[in-house]
């Protein structure tokens, strides 16, 4: 059993308000469901409630939409989890992400490659580089990420798994991308809009197979049992989603081995 400890972080719920919060002694949580002394819930198990709160402990859900500082928009994880779905990102995966932003979708990737396997996230402006930086610090495992502070032109490594494209003109570094990743592999690119979707399947075209376009929208209902209908409010359009499998040019075919010399 998980037990809260001294600068643990929590997650505080309240009328369905959620609240990232670091357990500190001597300090406490002040909203409209009264004061939650940190000091109380040291040595408590998470899943508790207190007066009008409950306290969990967070997820990493929880963690980039409620800690992570946001300078750029974040890739939701509606979004999030559905790209390393298609990317095939699993223990041990060597993942190239362009466009570091936030880190958020970073956090994610680094979670699934796991110790085996290595991140390497190109960021060109210095402070979205130095925000993820902290980010990570906090609630990312930097020992498998490598964060790179370049302009991806000058970045020259290869052989990664999977590789990820969150630009607002992808379709100028596709190319590249392609030769920096395996045979087959797969290439997941987010746009806002569709004139730069258009732009991106133009440069995808011929060197890239499987191609996909998306986008998820996620609708939540009002969890009251008599009265049960959908949230007036959705997370809907938060980006487009496309999707390619790396493919060799046409080659000529090659003799079968099995095939009979000609006489």
């Amino acid at each position: 059993m998980e037990l809260i400890q001294e600068n643990d972080l929590i997650l505080i719920v309240h009328q369905g308000r959620k609240y990232l919060q670091k357990a500190v002694p001597g300090k406490g949580f002040h909203g409209k469901g009264g004061t939650l002394d940190f000091s109380s819930l040291v040595g408590l198990p998470y899943g508790l409630r207190r007066g009008q709160y409950d306290v969990f402990e967070p997820t990493l859900e929880d963690m980039i939409m409620y800690g992570v500082r946001r300078e750029t928009q974040i890739v939701y994880p509606k979004d999030a989890y559905y790209i390393c779905f298609k990317l095939n990102l699993g223990r041990g995966c060597r993942m190239l992400e362009v466009g570091t932003g936030s880190g958020a979708l970073t956090i994610l990737f680094s979670r699934l490659v796991g110790p085996e396997g290595r991140v390497v996230s190109v960021e060109k402006e210095e402070r979205h580089h130095k925000n993820a930086r902290k980010n990570l610090e906090r609630f990312g495992n930097l020992e498998t990420i490598d964060l790179r502070l370049q302009d991806f032109s000058d970045f020259e490594e290869g052989e990664f798994d999977a590789a990820f494209i969150d630009l607002r003109e992808p379709w100028h570094i596709i190319e590249k991308v392609r030769s920096l990743i395996k045979d087959s592999a797969s290439l997941g690119v987010i746009v806002p809009t569709a004139n730069q979707v258009s732009e991106t399947l133009r440069a995808l075209e011929g060197i890239f197979g499987d191609v996909e376009v998306l986008e998820i929208l996620l609708r939540k209902y009002k969890c009251v049992a008599d009265r049960l209908r959908p949230d007036d409010r959705m997370v809907a359009h938060t980006g487009y989603l496309l999707f390619a499998r790396k493919v060799r040019e046409n080659e000529p075919a090659r003799e079968s081995i099995d095939q009979p010399i000609s006489q």
